[in-house]
This record gives C-alpha cells, sequence and structure tokens, in this order.
C-alpha cells in the first residue's frame, strides 16, 4: 500500500495539470505489479494479476472505442486491477466508477470542466428527438483540454478505497 501511493499521487498531478497518464508511469506501474504478483504467489499471482488486469481493460474496453476514456486511463486501471488481484476487482470497479461520477460532478460544479460534451453524451443516449449531428457540429473541439474529465483521479480514489476496505476488512 506505501508502494502504492506515491505512484497513485504522481499520476493524479500529470493528470490533472495535463489530463495526459504518460506510459512510462502507467506500464511501469503495471510492470510492477506484475512483478510483485509473481513474487508473493508464483505463477498463480501472476496469473491472477494478469487476468484482474484482463478484467479492468474489458471494462474501459467501451468507453475507450468512443472517446469517452483514454488510453492512459485504461493503461493506470490495469495496473490497480494488477495491484488489487482478482479477489478485488469487482469491488475495485465499482469504487472507480462512484469516484468517476463524483469527481465529475465536482469538476462540473465548480466550472473546472465544460458540460458540452456530457450533455451531448447523456442526450445521444437517452434523447429520441435529439438531432445527434447538429449536436456534434456545436460540439467544442476535442482538443480543449477543459472538457475532458481527469479519470485518473477518479481511478486512483477507488484503487486506495477497494486497499483500504481490503486492509481493514
Amino acid at each position: 500500500m506505501l508502494l502504492l501511493l506515491p505512484w497513485l499521487a504522481v499520476l493524479c498531478v500529470k493528470d490533472l495539470k495535463t489530463r495526459r497518464l504518460p506510459n512510462v508511469w502507467t506500464l511501469g506501474g503495471l510492470a510492477c505489479a506484475l512483478v510483485l504478483d509473481f513474487v508473493q504467489g508464483g505463477g498463480a499471482g501472476l496469473t491472477d494479476g494478469l487476468a484482474a488486469a484482463g478484467v479492468c481493460i474489458l471494462f474501459l474496453l467501451i468507453p475507450f472505442f468512443v472517446r469517452a476514456a483514454g488510453g492512459g486511463d485504461v493503461k493506470m486501471l490495469a495496473a490497480c486491477g494488477a495491484f488489487v488481484g482478482m479477489k478485488q476487482v469487482l469491488l475495485l470497479l465499482i469504487a472507480v466508477s462512484f469516484a468517476g461520477f463524483f469527481v465529475a460532478l465536482a469538476l462540473l460544479v465548480t466550472g473546472k470542466v465544460g458540460a458540452a460534451r456530457m450533455k451531448h453524451a447523456f442526450r445521444t443516449l437517452f434523447d429520441w428527438r435529439y438531432d445527434r449531428a447538429a449536436g456534434r457540429a456545436a460540439l467544442p473541439p476535442k482538443e480543449d483540454e477543459g472538457n475532458r474529465v481527469p479519470f485518473g483521479l477518479a481511478i486512483a480514489i477507488g484503487t486506495v478505497t477497494t486497499v483500504a476496505l481490503e486492509v481493514l476488512g
């Protein structure tokens, strides 16, 4: 747990400042988690870590393909999944989901993130009368970083929550 906190803190700061999660940090964290899994549990531990990382990748696969999540988010969540293992992966995904909702809500309320893309996404999903083409044309450019929620913060909060619940429970 103590090794996990500085890594998560660095990734949170990088994501909040630049809206990017560098490969050296995300893939490095995944490699460290898998090595730790192997050291602690041998081949079975490594298999467990790989399986948990795979479940986490599948969890963010659709959001990644519709550009609701970035590649760094997928790699960071995979690394966190490898850290917690299959026993805790469902709790991790639930905790990350709830944290993501509250992080996005807090950033919307404070005006740190623009609401146009989120509003468009919800209307596309739930309003059959919505003109998707006109709505898409009115969106701000994708390159505008003010429209992206730094999901790395939610992943970190969910991971810390999961590990803390495992330690306490």
